[in-house]
């Protein structure tokens, strides 16, 4: 019975960590240039960095920012969140957005980043970048 159960918990576990949050999306009634440069100038304005654009393909990659631990160098310790966001054409002066959330474990030892990706349901993070857009379109 303890080992059943424990299989149980084993499987269980497994499906959550699989369970990611979807992205979080809206569209506006703006063309996709305006969108686009709005974008990333929200992003700048709220301390995101980015770290890859490709217009044509239309997303933005954020780096990776630090909300909770410790980060001395060539030592660091802590959890980050990068965001990942779609642009997309949604038909004649329309675009649709989405945002993405990608939340990771991070320990650092003499320049040696190991990477280990946490799910998380949350998604205030996403939810406010989108308003912040919308209030400055």
């Amino acid at each position: 019975m303890n080992r059943m159960l424990g299989a149980l918990a084993l499987v269980l576990s497994l499906v959550t960590v699989a369970c990611a949050a979807e992205p979080v999306s809206e569209t506006y009634g703006v063309p996709l240039d305006k969108a686009w440069s709005v974008t990333q100038a929200v992003l700048k304005q709220l301390g995101w960095d980015i770290e890859k654009a490709d217009r044509e393909i239309g997303w933005i990659t954020t780096d990776s920012r630090r909300f909770e631990g410790e980060d001395y160098g060539v030592y660091a310790k802590g959890t980050r969140h990068r965001l990942v966001i779609h642009l997309k054409a949604a038909g004649t002066d329309r675009t649709t957005l989405s945002v993405e959330r990608t939340v990771f474990k991070r320990e650092r030892i003499l320049w040696m980043d190991n990477d280990e990706p946490i799910a998380t349901t949350d998604q205030t993070v996403e939810k406010s970048l989108l308003a912040a857009i919308r209030k400055s379109l």
